[in-house]
């Protein structure tokens, strides 16, 4: 198969620990080097600069929970990323392991076999941000009401 991205990686997400497995072509000789990193903002930095370091492109990711937010935020600019879908990366069945798992994504994404998903620019990630904290606030607002309601009908029945 034709290899699109000759320098990229695959980063298996985890809530504590993410494992980043960097894939490097040269010719035909294929380079694979994987490494732990937490997920706190200075060890994510420091994935970003041994990706940067070994002359990585193209990064892609699990849409994993939320987890994978900080680390688009810090890699984005940087790298051209893809969110993949779970279910559309999903490795066979047998030997899972974290490692694995970034290795296989990392050679997903080399032959051009991930679709990305679509993530929102900063700006309409903010609107989509404020609208969902307005409805939290107006399901709140809500409830409230119910709840007065509720001890006010309460208040005339002991009366």
């Amino acid at each position: 198969m034709q290899v699109m991205h000759p320098r990229c990686a695959g980063v298996d997400l985890g809530k504590d620990v993410l494992v980043a497995c960097a894939r490097v072509q040269e010719a035909a000789d294929v380079g694979r080097e994987c490494r732990s990193f937490g997920t706190a903002t200075r060890e994510l930095l420091e994935l970003s600069e041994w990706l940067v370091s070994l002359g990585i492109t193209h990064v892609v990711m699990e849409a994993t929970g939320s987890y994978w937010k900080s680390v688009w935020h810090v890699l984005e600019g940087q790298f051209d990323l893809t969110l993949a879908n779970p279910a559309q990366i999903r490795n066979l069945p047998g030997r899972k392991s974290d490692v694995n798992d970034a290795t296989w994504m990392a050679d997903l994404l080399a032959h051009g076999l991930v679709r990305g998903s679509f993530v929102p620019p900063a700006p309409i990630e903010e609107l989509r941000e404020l609208t969902r904290t307005r409805k939290q606030f107006v399901r709140e607002i809500g409830r409230q009401r119910g709840q007065l309601t509720c001890a006010a009908s309460v208040a005339d029945v002991r009366r």
